[in-house]
């Protein structure tokens, strides 16, 4: 492995990063100029697919490993271990394959395969985690990410690994205050409804700090698929559902707060609040409600692959 970049390196032509670190973040502002044609107001498209790594999660692997490294918490060469359904998994492959950290990724085997093989090209190991027993291949649950859980953190104490523990970590919505950032500062000030699709829910979390700091009165939504929609108050259903990397439900996840939300007096119809007081999600179904036990080592291990799901609609949620 080349010799591990500092973070404040740079080059001598400021215009050439010094890794493809630097190539992460400042992604492009776009107006869906045509799907608005007949509609008062502009719809802007943050691409962070640009990023190195194809998604937003490119911006978290770079916080959380930077601010480890500038702790303590993270000694130079010690492995990182993570749980992710492939995001977050490719971000932190690309940061740790440049800062000189072996990278293990923990995932669902009902993920799809080529998101295991994306992180693999990249150096990273990756164990599968067998579903849970009547999990429906390419539907996710709550339950499953729970036994995910459990072996990401039977393996971080097995391996003397860092845990970059993205559903609990301040970096993870640190990283997304810098994204509304770029946000506010590309659109001139002018925004006044963010919406978002959550998984860990850091982007929501650090975005709408960041946007309701500025003005108060923008308001801040979520959406979540059919199935799945805790947040907005719903109960969870089994077998949960065909979308990657999110709707999770996190309804009791430290990243979040109330105060963030819109209230209901901003939407056009009726709605209930998007962050409810407590968790009204199944018992387990979230790492952040389920206590984990370790082991003497991970249990349900499994190296077979599933069939490729096709991603379903979801349905919006007001707050």
């Amino acid at each position: 492995m080349d010799t591990p970049v500092t973070w404040h390196a740079r080059a001598h032509d400021a215009s050439v990063g010094s890794s493809v670190l630097d190539a992460i973040g400042h992604t492009p502002l776009v107006e869906l100029s045509r799907s608005t044609r007949d509609l008062d107001g502009r719809i802007l498209a943050k691409l962070d697919y640009l990023n190195p790594g194809g998604s937003k999660k490119d911006r978290i692997a770079v916080r959380m490993i930077r601010d480890a490294e500038a702790s303590g918490d993270l000694s130079p060469g010690q492995p990182v271990v993570e749980l992710t359904s492939g995001n977050t998994g490719t971000g932190l492959a690309i940061v740790c394959a440049v800062t000189g950290h072996p990278f293990v990724a923990v995932m669902s085997a009902g993920n799809s395969e080529e998101r295991a093989q994306m992180m693999q090209a990249l150096g990273a190991e990756v164990i599968l985690v067998d579903q849970q027993e009547g999990s429906k291949d390419g539907h996710v649950s709550g339950d499953d990410l729970a036994l995910v859980e459990q072996v990401a953190a039977a393996t971080a104490v097995e391996r003397g690994a860092y845990r970059a523990d993205q559903f609990h970590l301040a970096g993870n919505p640190a990283a997304h205050e810098e994204t509304a950032a770029e946000i506010w500062e590309q659109s001139g000030g002018g925004v006044d409804v963010f919406c978002e699709f959550p998984g860990t829910g850091g982007t929501f979390a650090g975005m709408a700090r960041f946007f309701k700091a500025k003005d108060p009165s923008i308001a801040c939504y979520v959406v979540e698929p059919v199935g799945a929609a805790v947040l907005a108050g719903e109960s969870l259903t089994e077998p949960g559902h065909r979308i990657q990397g999110g709707g999770y439900s996190m309804p009791s996840l430290p990243l979040l707060d109330r105060r963030w939300s819109t209230a209901s007096s901003r939407s056009p119809t009726p709605a209930r609040s998007t962050l409810p007081e407590g968790s009204r999600g199944r018992k387990g179904s979230s790492p952040a409600s389920r206590r984990v036990r370790s082991c003497a080592r991970p249990r349900g291990c499994s190296r077979a692959r599933t069939r490729v799901p096709r991603s379903r609609s979801c349905s919006p949620t007001r707050a």
